[in-house]
């Protein structure tokens, strides 16, 4: 099961970056492989809350559905499911200062059936994707 994990810091309160971050609609912003993140619920994001996300990932869309499995003023855990793979994406969220959010943010990507095969030969592209989320995280989340 290969795993992304990035430690870094942004310039925003940790009071706004737990509930931007649940709200996984505002994915579009953060996440560059989203292209689109719609919530399926209608109702204030809450543990439980669902969203129909669709990404592209190495050139090819793809379609999961989200549901937000944790959140805490500090943790938060978002479970991506399809027929070809099982994302948890588990963010931890530390306050430097009052400006200052430190952010653990881990991937675990669990593929199943023939998917499981390619699972170890995607972890280059992923770690890009990492990288990349990263990035844009350190542009959007001084912005909210």
């Amino acid at each position: 099961m290969p795993t992304v994990e990035r430690t870094f810091t942004v310039n925003a309160p940790i009071e706004k970056v737990g509930p931007y971050l649940a709200d996984f609609a505002h994915a579009e912003a953060w996440d560059p492989g989203t292209k689109t993140c719609t919530p399926l619920d209608g109702q204030p994001v809450q543990v439980g809350s669902r969203w129909h996300n669709v990404s592209e990932f190495m050139g090819r869309e793809t379609e999961l559905e989200y549901r937000l499995e944790r959140w805490e003023p500090d943790h938060l855990t978002l479970v991506g499911e399809n027929k070809t793979v099982t994302s948890t994406d588990d963010i931890s969220l530390r306050a430097v200062d009052p400006r200052t959010t430190e952010i653990t943010y881990h991937v675990d990507f669990d593929f199943h059936g023939v998917a499981s095969v390619a699972g170890p030969l995607l972890k280059p592209a992923l770690e890009k994707l990492g990288t990349d989320t990263e990035e844009q995280m350190k542009k959007v989340l001084p912005t909210i």
